[in-house]
């Protein structure tokens, strides 16, 4: 069969690199793809929002199955497209993709039927926020309401703060139009996991846990980023967490999104907050996670496309989800400067080691094929990952991997992982 991706960055590659492996696949195709996934698949350039070309080129080439890897198109309603067009694709239609899309729908939704998450307000008027902050308790998280790249959300420890956060988010709009509803949330603490899964509307596949580390330095210091690097499994995702997740989080939301008159396919995220009083979702993401995928994914021992299949057609009742017992750590080379400004175009020295070796992949995020070389192109460059016997070999594994590749202007965090050796 001929499969079509959608999207440009690391969890893309991961994506074709699992499609790959598939059986099923004859002919792998990218749009619009970057210099990593050519190795896989046929990068074609059209934008990840141009759902009419996307659809076009998927019947002029009789594109049998469609993943769309990326938030924007997903939240955009690029399934809506492709289904009306006749076209089997993977991921939820636009009324569903509001799970991620709005934040303030996904509160409201939990709220509705109980499924445990932190306090909140909503706001559509600054000067409300401004007049509820005065009272809140303290400190106390802001996010704008749409996609913001995963970078929309403040964490404020004083009222200077927080007032300064809400003139960012809704009157200097930092984050433009996702800025224009605010959601103000009691700040919760405790460790943060990912959870991937599977979903066709009513069934739903748990995936193998996951963490990530936001922050753009060492020491979770620094400012939010799309993430610096992750590993899978967590061992703080304890059987006891699963168990209560199961009953109260993972199949009320997917029953939630039914009973609305949304139901979901494709892919839940689950961002979890592991606090006192038990877990709590963080926030729902409509799509693998990025860098999660790149650590999830090698670990997943199904044919991916299989999977994706019974999702589409109602049928993942019948599947069972299996992975590897091993570990996965996912460690990001970015260009200095990210998440702010940075410079493109270096050249990537020694990226040919890794086609030698096993249980080692490099995902390119942010590439670009420059006069037959590979250069940057964008703020998190590769996802250099390792697997291994366990979490430590994995990090160790992932850590010497990142001397094999070189570009002028690099820089990542030394600490991916590190949080696994206080277990």
């Amino acid at each position: 069969m001929k499969v079509l991706i959608v999207g440009s960055g690391g969890r893309e590659h991961a994506i074709a690199v699992s499609a790959a492996k598939s059986p099923k696949v004859d002919k792998l195709y990218c749009a619009p793809g970057n210099a990593g996934i050519g190795q896989v698949a046929e990068c074609v350039p059209i934008g990840a929002m141009e759902f009419e070309k996307l659809a076009a080129f998927a019947k002029e080439q009789a594109v049998d199955f469609t993943i769309i890897g990326m938030d924007d198109p997903l939240v955009g309603g690029i399934v809506d497209v492709f289904e009306e067009q006749g076209l089997k694709v993977f991921g939820p239609r636009k009324n569903a993709a509001i799970l991620e899309g709005s934040k303030a729908f996904s509160k409201d939704l939990m709220k509705k039927y109980g499924i445990p998450t932190a306090a909140y307000e909503t706001f559509d008027d600054p000067q409300e926020a401004l007049a509820y902050l005065e009272t809140a308790k303290l400190p106390v998280v802001l996010k704008a309401d749409g996609l913001a790249l995963g970078k929309g959300v403040l964490i404020c420890q004083t009222l200077e703060e927080a007032k300064e956060g809400v003139k960012s988010i809704m009157q200097d709009k930092k984050f433009g139009s996702a800025g224009n509803r605010m959601v103000v949330e009691e700040f919760m603490t405790g460790r943060e996991v990912s959870v991937l899964s599977f979903v066709d509307g009513k069934t739903i596949r748990i995936l193998s846990s996951a963490q990530d580390h936001k922050r753009a330095q060492d020491g979770d210091q620094g400012l939010n980023t799309g993430g610096m690097g992750t590993f899978s499994p967590s061992p703080f995702y304890t059987k006891e967490v699963d168990t209560f997740c199961r009953n109260h989080i993972y199949q009320a939301t997917v029953d939630a999104m039914a009973a609305e008159g949304r139901p979901f396919v494709g892919v839940i995220f689950f961002g979890l907050m592991l606090t006192e009083n038990g877990p709590k979702v963080l926030e729902y993401n409509a799509r693998f996670g990025d860098p999660e995928a790149q650590v999830v994914l090698p670990r997943m021992k199904n044919d991916m496309i299989e999977v994706m299949q019974a999702c589409v057609e109602g049928r993942l009742d019948q599947i069972q989800i299996e992975f590897e017992d091993n570990a996965a750590v996912c460690v990001v080379l970015a260009s200095n400067g990210y998440p702010v400004a940075y410079e493109k175009g270096y050249p990537i020295e020694g990226l040919e080691r890794f086609e030698k070796e096993t249980d080692y992949y490099c995902f390119h995020a942010g590439t670009a094929c420059r006069d037959g070389k590979i250069v940057t192109n964008g703020g998190r460059v590769l996802g250099v990952t390792a697997k291994g016997a366990d979490l430590k070999q994995a990090r160790r594994k992932a850590y010497e991997a990142v001397e094999w590749v070189h570009f002028d202007n690099q820089y990542m965090r030394h600490d991916i992982g590190k949080a696994i050796d206080d277990v």
